[in-house]
């Protein structure tokens, strides 16, 4: 019989704010949690007391402009973390060069296109996750319509853009107004890092081929997905005629969203979390 899970240590004393991260160090010693203006770091064996090693919160909270979103260990290099931030900002920061983190070794950031900004700018620019990629050259940040992959030796923009529902930026007006615009969508890479993969609305989720170019948009849901069938790409169309294979975006359901995503390390299996359902799929095996 299986038992029920038990905590089998509580640390206590963490964080003022909900925290948004979790991450273990490749030293396998210590871990950090950050909520929006703090990054804690723990030993795993100390429950009682961490350490303090980014607070960028202002003596005068009328002056806070941004909070942090999400925060990683790199794979390999124990004193090396990145933090992302609201106003689409990532930090990386290195722990040997000072005990406080409060400046960073590297920061990177997409210049704003002055033609596309709208009201929404600032909100949908926000980053919701940042991880790096297995062999911890890259890392890969999430905003509201798109996924960036980042080389870490170029700061200054982006090395690839996914669009992940472009159609919906003519949307943003009602997104806005029921809340969606603030989801928080997580992203992952394969075993390879050769693809990408990160969740959308209408239990869609999307697959970027990062070799290929090639995107696809696969949906989880009951109906769709009886075990052993495979699942058939899907296409949004935005306007003019609706071919019958297609869905409109305007009967997309929002309240149906895939915030989180997982790639197994090695092999070709994916977890997708549906609102209260755990899909599995896994590449067809001969």
């Amino acid at each position: 019989p299986t038992r029920p899970a038990s905590p089998r240590r509580i640390f206590a004393n963490a964080h003022t704010y909900h925290i948004n991260s979790i991450s273990v160090n490749s030293d396998h010693e210590t871990y950090l949690s950050a909520d929006d203006l703090r990054i804690n770091l723990w030993h795993l064996e100390i429950t009682d007391r961490s350490f303090n090693i980014v607070d960028i919160k202002p003596a005068n909270m009328e002056e806070l402009t941004e909070v942090i979103t999400a925060a990683e260990f790199h794979p390999h290099q124990c004193n090396v973390f990145v933090y992302s931030s609201s106003k689409g900002t990532i930090r990386l920061c290195d722990m040997r060069s000072s005990a406080l983190c409060d400046r960073h070794s590297k920061f990177f950031e997409e210049p704003e296109d002055p033609s596309s900004r709208s009201f929404f700018s600032e909100i949908i620019s926000s980053i919701s996750d940042v991880k790096f990629s297995h062999s911890g050259r890259y890392m890969m940040t999430r905003d509201y319509l798109s996924v960036k992959v980042w080389d870490l030796n170029m700061e200054s923009r982006p090395v690839e853009t996914h669009q992940v529902h472009e159609y919906l930026r003519s949307k943003l007006c009602s997104l806005y107004e029921n809340d969606c615009i603030f989801d928080k969508f997580e992203c992952c890479w394969n075993g390879s890092d050769s693809a990408i993969m990160t969740g959308s609305y209408n239990n869609f989720f999307r697959m970027f081929d990062r070799d290929t170019r090639r995107d696809v948009t696969l949906e989880a849901s009951r109906e769709s997905s009886k075990p052993r069938a495979s699942l058939k790409p899907r296409k949004v169309c935005t306007g003019g005629k609706r071919r019958k294979d297609e869905i409109s975006v305007d009967s997309l359901d929002f309240n149906k969203k895939i915030l989180r995503t997982a790639w197994h390390p090695v092999d070709n299996v994916i977890a997708v979390a549906a609102t209260n359902n755990l899909y599995i799929f896994q590449d067809k095996i001969n």
